[in-house]
């Protein structure tokens, strides 16, 4: 029997009234962790987002040698191939299956250009891909000062101050992904059904793109045992010029609030017969999507929240069980991306010692 869909709020950032917009957004972040932000183009043009995902076919298209000249490394960024990273570190004996053009991280650009090397075939369109990146980075400062102002943080741009570039480097990544078809799934190479292993994001945010008709994307529920499928389009966003973003809140950043924040554990599935209640989506057919994963700056301190409300819920006993972000451990942004890095990329570690 098909699972029900995921009950996520779809939040419009235009609205008139931004301190009821914050609100909206904070609760939705407590409750869910995960928050369609409905796309208008008056913050990523729906254009801009065609276009990403017209360069990440390329990417996906291009000669393997290219992309193998920029395999991944510590820091991030590059390619990577099918198995190389392990999402689920605690359950999966492999990699997590997706074909040998499975994913390419972009990290910083310096004056508009890559900080890392670029497989030739798309070169040309450096710029295009960090005017792309530069969208995305724009409005993570927005939400983060919309969060600041619904969390009533002092002073209420923290959040925002402390993904600013200008303050030094960040472990920010834009990464295209890529899932090969159900159909050319080689049985041996896979576990189950599953093209990523269930795992919560690193950073402090995620924005997520995904195109009409692929599905794939599941979160479990707050039960956590039930797997519910995500729609790219929910309901009321049909006519809207490109389906919502998918926001997600990431581990650093309910770390950062005390857990008051949910970082919501998800996956990706080959949905296959009857295990999706998404109509019109499909795992037949090849699955792009564009990940923004936001970071603040390496340096930062992941010090208490200045807000009242997260050190309520930091002195909350009942919200401390279970809970793995009561008892603090890490001390900066960076030191919390490397651990986890270290933990999925365990190929990568492993061959460089």
């Amino acid at each position: 029997m098909a699972n029900k869909v995921a009950k996520i709020p779809v939040i419009d950032l235009s609205g008139e009234n931004q301190e009821q917009v914050a609100k909206e957004l904070v609760e939705a972040a407590i409750e869910h962790g995960f928050i369609y932000i409905k796309n208008t183009g008056k913050d990523i043009p729906a254009d801009a987002v065609h276009g990403a995902f017209d360069m990440g076919r390329k990417i996906f298209k291009a000669p393997l040698e290219e992309k193998q000249a920029c395999t991944i490394q510590k820091n991030n960024r590059g390619w990577s191939a099918m198995q190389y990273e392990t999402l689920d570190p605690s359950t999966q004996r492999v990699g997590d299956f997706k074909d040998g053009s499975r994913a390419f991280n972009f990290g910083e650009f310096i004056n508009g250009k890559a900080d890392q090397p670029m497989p030739p075939t798309i070169a040309p369109h450096e710029s295009q891909i960090n005017d792309f990146r530069e969208l995305c980075y724009n409005l993570c400062l927005k939400i983060n000062t919309l969060l600041g102002i619904g969390l009533q943080v002092t002073p209420p741009d923290f959040f925002k101050n402390a993904h600013v570039r200008e303050r030094g480097a960040s472990g920010t990544i834009l990464r295209f992904l890529y899932y090969p078809p159900h159909t050319d799934t080689p049985d041996a190479n896979r576990e189950e059904d599953v093209r990523a292993g269930a795992h919560s994001d690193y950073g402090s945010m995620t924005l997520l793109f995904r195109l009409k008709g692929q599905a794939g994307l599941e979160i479990l529920t707050q039960d956590g045992k039930t797997w519910a499928p995500v729609p790219v389009v929910p309901p009321g966003t049909e006519n809207d010029p490109s389906p919502p973003i998918l926001l997600n809140i990431g581990d650093l950043l309910s770390y950062w609030t005390n857990g008051l924040l949910r970082s919501t554990v998800h996956r990706v599935v080959f949905p296959g017969p009857g295990k999706t209640s998404v109509a019109g989506e499909t795992d037949t057919e090849p699955r792009y999507s564009i990940a923004f994963f936001c970071h603040p700056v390496g340096t930062t301190l992941l010090e208490p929240v200045p807000s009242e409300r997260v050190r309520n819920h930091e002195g909350d006993a009942q919200a401390k069980q279970g809970n793995p972000y009561a008892e603090r451990k890490v001390l900066t942004a960076d030191e919390h991306l490397h651990m986890r890095l270290k933990a999925s990329y365990l190929q990568l570690y492993k061959d460089k010692e």
